[in-house]
């Protein structure tokens, strides 16, 4: 009884130590999506089964797994957006992952997922029919999520013959430190390079995958250099994968049975090394071992370092063509990022006979093709004059001169003068009786030394609404020793006069 109760309590101690860093995290979702139907190309076989293997050693990690198959555009497009949804329904603390096998293209610097209802004509169909990657990714970094993980098992061959000729190979290169951090995408081969079906019943990428990720404690980072190398050993180094991470947190598909290896926490700073310091560790070491060393790094610097060192087929020409693929691609990745005449023109002075030079080409001559927008700008601002007004060539010296441009107009300089001096009015006195004003002209009647006054009209009410004007109504009075007749308003009193 007692040697039962101990191996249940060891085996249960166990299982809690396995999945302690799987609790560790709030939620693991994947969606795992295998194209193999395709309608107007030969089918694939491998990708159905390999999203069959990758869904089972998903779940077996603790991911909640939502599978399809042979999806349209529109079906695509819906279980990306549901997949969204369902980790923002989890929160930020959740671990998106994303498995896609099938075909994969670049069109004008953009990779598309191919679905398996598509059938392009021309270039421009592509976009129009298939799903952009960078789609991809803006909708899953749309909710807040702790990282997203990209397995891209999609760059086999382009099989569509309208195209075939003129689109470049493979996928373009996307690096994931511009977008944002916690992201991590894996290529099953090089940007620029096909990757292979396989004649088992996985492609050499998910099978070297599945072998990886099993492993207890094994950081993301270490399974990938892992998959590099066997898939580049598998194919005789015609294919070798190839990743971009911003992850700022480690992760682990099956965590260790240990505490001190959690599955998810803060990422150990790795440092880069130099060209010299990858000569010094490969120095004197077998071509093999160096190989599997520079493979499982895959920096370009271990790639410089390497060629430098050593010549012998095959390893030698292999790294050699793996290193220009890759500077092939990262200068094309420029050139589309900075997307002008002259970006192109350069990637096409660097390499003319590239698979790419036929959409470089294309581009060049839309952008020339384009509208230009600066008449359109100058007509608007015609009555703004196109010169300065001249400056005087010595400035007064109380006048700060500062750089000047054509678009600043400096004002004339003036002359320093006192400042006048300003007296002060006195206030207004306000009292009962209605203000004084100028009087009007005096008007003196013949014969009599009376001077007849024309009243001022009184003045405007102080206050808003201004008062209307009381026109003055017309009196007539009688005079020693004639006629007469006076003026005012009938508030004040009239004044007596003589006739004339």
């Amino acid at each position: 009884m007692f040697r039962h109760a101990l191996r249940a309590a060891l085996l249960a101690g166990g299982l809690l130590a396995g999945l302690a860093p799987a609790m560790a995290e709030s939620s693991r979702l994947a969606l795992v999506i295998g194209q193999s139907a395709y309608r107007s190309v030969t089918p694939l076989p491998n990708p159905a089964n390999d999203a069959s293997a990758m869904a089972k050693m998903l779940g077996e990690a603790g991911f909640d797994v939502t599978t399809a198959a042979d999806l349209s555009q529109k079906d695509l497009n819906r279980e990306v957006g549901d997949f969204a949804a369902k980790i923002a329904s989890k929160g930020p603390d959740s671990v998106a992952l994303v498995f896609y096998a099938g075909h994969g293209l670049q069109i004008d610097g953009e990779n598309y997922l191919v679905p398996v209802d598509v059938d392009p004509r021309r270039e421009a169909d592509i976009p129009l029919q298939a799903v952009r990657l960078n789609d991809l990714l803006n909708t899953l970094n749309s909710v807040p999520s702790r990282m997203r993980i990209l397995l891209l098992d999609a760059c086999r061959n382009n099989p569509f013959p309208a195209i075939s000729q003129s689109a470049g190979r493979g996928l373009a290169l996307l690096d994931t430190k511009s977008g944002a951090p916690g992201t991590f995408l894996s290529y099953s081969t090089s940007p620029g390079a096909e990757a292979e079906d396989g004649t088992g019943a996985n492609s050499p990428y998910t099978t070297a995958l599945l072998q990886a990720a099993r492993e207890p404690g094994l950081p993301i980072e270490e399974a990938f250099k892992r998959v590099r190398v066997a898939v580049n050993k598998a194919t005789e180094g015609r294919q070798t994968p190839w990743d971009s991470s911003s992850l700022i947190e480690d992760f682990r598909f099956v965590g260790a049975t240990d505490a001190s290896s959690a599955n998810a926490g803060p990422r150990p700073e790795v440092a880069k090394r130099s060209v010299d310091e990858w000569k010094r560790s490969l120095q004197g070491k077998p071509i093999e071992v160096a190989n599997e060393l520079i493979v499982g790094d895959g920096s370009v610097e271990a790639y410089e370092a390497f060629v430098t060192l050593y010549t012998a087929a095959p390893y030698g020409p292999q790294a050699r063509q793996w290193l220009d693929l890759h500077n092939r691609m990262a200068a094309w990745n420029d050139a589309v990022l900075i997307n002008t005449v002259a970006s192109y023109q350069s990637f096409l002075d660097r390499y003319p006979d590239s698979d790419l030079t036929p959409t470089a080409r294309k581009l060049i001559e839309r952008l020339r093709n384009r509208p230009v927008i600066t008449p359109v700008v100058a007509a608007a601002n015609a009555a703004i004059p196109a010169v300065a007004p001249a400056i005087p060539a010595v400035a007064p010296t109380n006048v700060a001169v500062g750089p000047t441009c054509p678009c600043t107009q400096t004002p004339p300089a003036r002359k320093s003068e006192t400042p006048k001096r300003v007296e002060e009015k006195p206030a207004r006195k306000r009292d009962d009786d209605p203000p004084k004003r100028a009087s009007r002209p005096t008007r003196r009647d013949p014969g009599d030394d009376v001077v007849v006054y024309a009243p001022p009209p009184p003045p405007p009410r102080e206050y808003y609404p201004p008062p209307v004007r009381v026109v003055p109504p017309v009196s007539i009075g009688i005079g020693i020793g004639g006629g007469g007749y006076g003026r005012g308003p009938s508030n004040y009193p009239t004044r007596r006069g003589y006739g004339y």
